[in-house]
């Protein structure tokens, strides 16, 4: 594809420059020829002020995906509903349901999304794509995984998540998805968190693509919990798919960060709100 890939960090925990603001979410910003797609929103409070900073105009928006329905990642789709007037919009079919975590600290909150339905949502853009099994062809080779098949037993959903306020079904975030974008250099991965664990969303998009080389993975892995065992299997398929890029983002957890790192020397960089990836020009 002329002009090659390239992907803006609108909306992590951090920043790289001064006047963006964080916020404990995740937004991407892709361009590809002229196709222009936002990954995720974050919670709504930095993703037009950050999108102003770098120039980015949201409204010649052709696509919004939301890779699951936690109001981090959806919140922004909210707060600047007006911009994405002629935008389609892509969700799982169950990304606007009653959602819930059980934190030690904080006790149990509700993480679900501020969009009430799909319903309420149509009428508000240009289009609504619900999503469910099977990949999804967003056009000039970039998709969907839709719904991720979990195969390995080493990993869960990240969290204490649950469906109901009285934490007793428990929430696998069926919702969640990943985009790829297959590129001369190979596919390039966007996580929003990962929920379906990072190996198996590598493994599905590995199949799907005919085993292709995966090139990038990048977003948020939701790593912090994670055991010793799960730590390591993740590493070795990195190795093992030979991924030449990790940027790290959001949930994935300052230790997992540091062990992704250490493990994966020269491959790892930090993938906070700023950050702009040039396929061809390499990483700033």
């Amino acid at each position: 594809m002329a002009g090659g890939l390239s992907i803006a960090v609108l909306v992590d925990n951090t920043v790289n420059r001064r006047g963006l603001l964080a916020e404990h979410g995740l937004a991407f910003w892709l361009e590809w020829g002229g196709r222009r797609i936002l990954f995720d929103t974050g919670q709504g409070m930095a993703l037009a002020h950050n999108a102003k900073r770098l120039g980015i105009d949201l409204s010649s928006v052709n696509d919004v995906v939301l890779s699951h329905g936690h109001y981090d990642h959806s919140g922004g789709l909210l707060a600047a509903l007006p911009e994405f007037k002629a935008a389609a919009v892509y969700a799982d079919r169950e990304a606007f349901c009653d959602r819930f975590v059980r934190d030690p600290q904080t006790g149990v909150r509700s993480v679900r999304s501020p969009i009430k339905s799909f319903e309420w949502l149509t009428p508000r853009v240009g289009r609504v794509v619900r999503t469910g099994e099977g990949p999804v062809d967003l056009g000039d080779g970039i998709r969907l995984t839709g719904r991720i098949s979990r195969q390995n037993g080493f990993e869960d959903a990240g969290g204490a998540f649950y469906l109901d306020s009285a934490c007793t079904r428990p929430d696998g975030i069926v919702d969640d998805q990943a985009l790829y974008a297959e590129t001369d250099r190979g596919v390039v991965v966007l996580l929003g968190c990962a929920h379906a664990g990072v190996v198996n969303t590598l493994d599905f998009i590995w199949a799907a693509t005919g085993r292709s080389r995966i090139y990038a993975v990048i977003g948020g892995m939701h790593l912090s919990n994670a055991s010793e065992f799960r730590m390591r299997q993740t590493i070795r398929r990195l190795r093992d798919l030979d991924v030449q890029r990790v940027g790290l983002a959001h949930c994935t957890g300052f230790s997992a960060m540091a062990r992704l790192n250490h493990e994966l020397p020269n491959r790892c960089f930090p993938c906070v709100a700023g950050t702009r990836i040039q396929l061809e020009a390499g990483l700033e």
